[in-house]
């Protein structure tokens, strides 16, 4: 099948070499000339495991190209849509600026039969409006809705072989029309079962939304527990996995540190929120702005902590912050806790050098005030206290014995709690945790 994709940032850029890796004739389309002519090399513009390898083999199939030309998306029959819809400036609320000027400029361009996906995370009420702006416009294209799900670092395989397919059509032939049309397009995935659930506009979109509350609410509520453990002398960890154990809880994303970050959960809960208080109905969702200041505390007290164990005082000191990326195995610092807590800790006067496998020069960008060095080890060199906000494995397996030889002090500060307290404590180290004892 040809298909176009609308947006080349991370999701369209993904699921347009995705789709060429299935099998199907791509055209990728951006506005943004240099990112477009750096894909068309096969160099995505960000960081994500195995992007790289199925972007060039879908190059060099000729199965994939990529132009800023909205016009090369004619003759496609399935169109996705992928742009980015951030918070809006002074306001909770997501910008739909990019997804508006997207329908508005690919609208001309659509045939009878075509099939418009829209892939963005949009407020519930959207689809319908731009179902209804499809119609007015004549051409005779349908609209179905089919939200991402994508974790960052594992995108490829979540686009390839997704967990789910959701599908929100419209009702009638047109309905079953795009849902074998998208059945056809994921058939590699239908084939092993996925299973697909084809619902109206309005629950595919609440489904991301929705899913996304679920796991920032699961996160700031073990958070809410590192609080009281901490005041309690209970280990939260511990917490965890017993309650964890229970089928009806679980025990994935249950665990306490710095909390969540990058360009999704935060500005989605908050998007959710603003548009449930649009609908007259605030109150439903208003604890998801609780779960949001729980967030955003865990970062001022890694912050205490750090200063904490700097005896009060941070000026002068150096510490040492390993990560700057929001999760491991990602580029990305957007609203990332790790390069937060870097930054804070710098306007408390501390002299801060941070080290990431892959964020570096994303934070450099932002916050050149910080020290970067790329090995990690030169960036522990002499430090007052280590600062772990990110667990790459390769922080996560630092040998304390060999570390503590090249520091000035042995402490570590563990954001993530996801560091082996007893091995670095018998290696005569000071160690902190959120919730731990």
């Amino acid at each position: 099948m040809r298909i176009s994709v609308i947006g080349c940032g991370y999701l369209g850029a993904v699921h347009a070499a995705a789709m060429a890796e299935l099998g199907h004739e791509v055209i990728g389309i951006d506005i943004d000339a240099n990112k477009i002519a750096n894909l068309a090399e096969g160099k995505p513009p960000f960081f994500e495991p195995g992007l790289p390898e199925i972007l060039s083999s879908a190059i060099a199939s000729g199965r994939l190209s990529f132009s800023t030309d909205m016009a090369d998306a004619a003759g496609a029959t399935v169109h996705f849509v992928a742009v980015g819809t951030p918070q809006k400036r002074g306001s909770s609320a997501a910008d739909l600026r990019y997804v508006n000027a997207a329908f508005a400029s690919l609208a001309p361009h659509l045939a009878a039969g075509d099939l418009v996906v829209g892939k963005s995370t949009v407020p519930v009420g959207t689809a319908a409006r731009l179902a209804a702006d499809l119609t007015a416009a004549g051409s005779g294209a349908m609209l179905a809705w089919n939200p991402e799900f994508l974790r960052e670092g594992f995108a490829v395989k979540d686009t390839i072989s997704p967990d789910r397919l959701v599908y929100g059509v419209p009702s009638g032939a047109e309905g079953e029309r795009a849902s074998a049309l998208l059945n056809e397009i994921y058939a590699s995935a239908v084939a092993t079962g996925t299973p697909v659930v084809v619902t109206d506009y309005a629950t595919s979109e609440l489904v991301k939304v929705a899913a996304n509350a679920f796991l920032a609410t699961k996160i700031s509520f073990i958070n809410a527990m590192a609080e009281i453990a901490e005041v309690a002398g209970a280990d939260v960890t511990q917490l965890a996995d017993a309650i964890g154990y229970d089928n009806r809880i679980g025990r994935r994303f249950l665990n306490a540190g710095v909390g969540f970050g990058g360009g999704c959960l935060p500005k989605d809960i908050r998007a959710f929120t603003a548009r449930a208080e649009e609908l007259g109905r605030g109150e439903s969702v208003a604890f998801l702005k609780e779960v949001d200041q729980i967030n955003l505390r865990r970062r001022q007290r890694v912050v205490d902590l750090t200063v904490e164990a700097l005896d009060g005082r941070a000026n002068e000191k150096k510490v040492a912050v390993l990560g700057l990326a929001f999760k491991p195995y990602s580029d990305d610092v957007r609203d990332s806790p790790a390069l937060e807590v870097a930054v804070q800790l710098r306007g408390l006067g501390a002299r801060v050098v941070a080290t990431d496998p892959q964020a570096i020069e994303n934070s450099r960008r932002l916050h050149p005030q910080l020290e970067y060095e790329a090995d990690a080890l030169d960036a522990l060199r002499d430090a007052d206290v280590l600062v772990l906000v990110t667990e790459w494995p390769e922080f996560r397996e630092l040998d304390p014995v060999a570390i503590g030889e090249i520091v000035r002090t042995r402490t570590i500060v563990d954001g993530r709690n996801c560091l082996d307290a007893a091995a670095w404590r018998a290696a005569g180290w000071t160690y902190r945790g959120l919730g731990r004892p």
